[in-house]
């Protein structure tokens, strides 16, 4: 999430000759339309550009009255100034005070009284898609704003320097995991996003995307892949299959995926990654996943629980040599509280709110579970490695129960991404399993 930013982007501007501009610029003050965020530009024409509040829609009735009443026999157009000038308020604004402030005068010029209860229903911070601004549910929630759309909404992307809108809501607990994001301006949901060299191009109102993790793809890129099959369980527009791919050298990736949205970016974004001829997609439930006895890793990226996978994530591991699992959760830890199963909030745009830890095991295979545990509690939460070590167990038993022999395990690294929600952490566990030598 961002409190603000963004480079420069369009605005309206009102266009007539010099000797008219006073007396337009004074009519546009006195109606509240005048943008005070921008200066008044002039153009190579020797013309005088005004920049104006709102889309150009809005402007057809006061420019007629700016060429009849205002300035009898003036001319006067409308155009978009490409690259608009802050004026000096708007230099020393925050973005969340600009909007305010630009809101506020243009609800006013509606004949709205402005109030602090729509003040206060603001939106503080926004995620920024490229020139789409994703707003979070708890603003705009007034019933004072419905009178308002849809110009409101222009006016607001205008203050922050966006030419398309979108509010979210809560993510359908419709398995898929499809984000209830309203479009509010523009023609469509599409953007995209570069991370580490890697493109991401999805529909925001169809697909999932999460700023927080980052610092995982980042992880994930640098790991020792190279020659290794890696089975992606939940793969959605290829968060991860992709730096498998790009960065850590996977040879092959079977990336497995049910929503129809989120396959369509993935195909897309695998094409222009230059990746497209190492992965197959697998449409659908990956619990009825044909693929066994073939990968050297699995990633299993679903919170705030991917436990549906683990009996999956067994039975495609390679039967000779085993391989790694990286099984993301979200564990909480209340002060003084048993471990329990995570909570349901969907809100993911918290970042790690303290510096990375890191949770590695060294020792080897005959490090006992109270060793381990000493060596690890000073770097990280109780909680975490209880659930860590609890998982360790559970695989343990779907190993056997799978492939009929014993598999022996090993907790290698415990890796925080991000704070999901007050006291519950997204925690991702990278779990060695392999089978164990035959006796006699």
């Amino acid at each position: 999430m961002e409190s603000g930013g963004g480079g420069p982007v369009a605005v309206v501007a009102v266009v007539t000759a010099p000797r008219f501009a006073q007396r337009y610029r004074e009519y546009l003050e006195r109606e509240q339309l005048l943008d005070k965020q921008h200066r008044v530009e002039k153009m190579r024409d020797g013309t005088v550009a005004l920049p104006v509040l709102g889309g150009a829609e809005q402007h057809e009735q006061h420019l007629r009255e700016l060429r009849t009443r205002v300035a009898p026999g003036s001319t006067c157009t409308l155009t978009r100034l490409l690259d608009p000038v802050p004026s000096k308020a708007a230099r020393g604004c925050s973005p969340a005070q600009r909007l305010c402030l630009q809101v506020s005068r243009w609800v006013e010029g509606r004949g709205v009284a402005w109030s602090a209860e729509l003040e206060a229903d603001l939106p503080r911070s926004w995620q920024r898609h490229g020139d789409l601004l994703l707003l979070s549910e708890d603003c705009f929630k007034a019933k004072r704003w419905k009178d308002l759309e849809p110009e409101l909404w222009e006016t607001v992307a205008s203050a922050l320097g966006a030419q398309r809108l979108a509010k979210r809501g809560r993510v359908s607990p419709d398995g898929t995991r499809t984000p209830a994001v309203t479009l509010l301006l523009g023609d469509d949901g599409w953007v995209e996003h570069v991370d580490n060299g890697i493109r991401y191009k999805f529909d925001i109102t169809q697909c999932m995307f999460s700023f927080g993790n980052i610092t995982e793809k980042l992880r994930v890129a640098s790991l020792p892949c190279f020659g290794q099959v890696l089975v992606d369980l939940y793969a959605g527009i290829g968060y991860f299959t992709l730096p498998f791919l790009v960065h850590a050298g996977a040879v092959f990736v079977h990336a497995c995926e049910w929503n129809p949205h989120a396959v369509a970016a993935l195909r897309n974004n695998l094409e222009i990654n230059g990746v497209v001829d190492r992965c197959q997609i697998h449409f659908g439930d990956n619990r009825k996943l044909k693929l066994s006895n073939i990968a050297d890793r699995v990633n299993l990226g679903l919170i705030p629980s991917s436990e549906e996978g683990w009996p999956i994530a067994c039975q495609v591991l390679r039967k000779d040599a085993g391989g790694i699992l990286h099984i993301h959760h979200n564990v909480e830890s209340f002060p003084g509280k048993n471990l329990q199963p995570p909570g349901s909030s969907e809100m993911e745009e918290q970042h790690w709110p303290y510096p990375q830890q890191v949770i590695t095991n060294h020792g080897g295979n005959e490090a006992t579970r109270d060793s381990r545990r000493n060596m690890l509690s000073a770097a990280t939460k109780p909680e975490w490695h209880r659930w860590a070590e609890s998982a360790e167990t559970r695989i343990a038993t779907l190993l056997q129960q799978v492939h009929g022999k014993p598999w022996k395990t090993q907790i290698l690294h415990i890796q925080p991404v991000k704070s999901y929600a007050p006291h519950v952490d997204h925690i991702v566990l990278d779990l060695e399993c392999r089978p164990c030598p035959l006796v006699g």
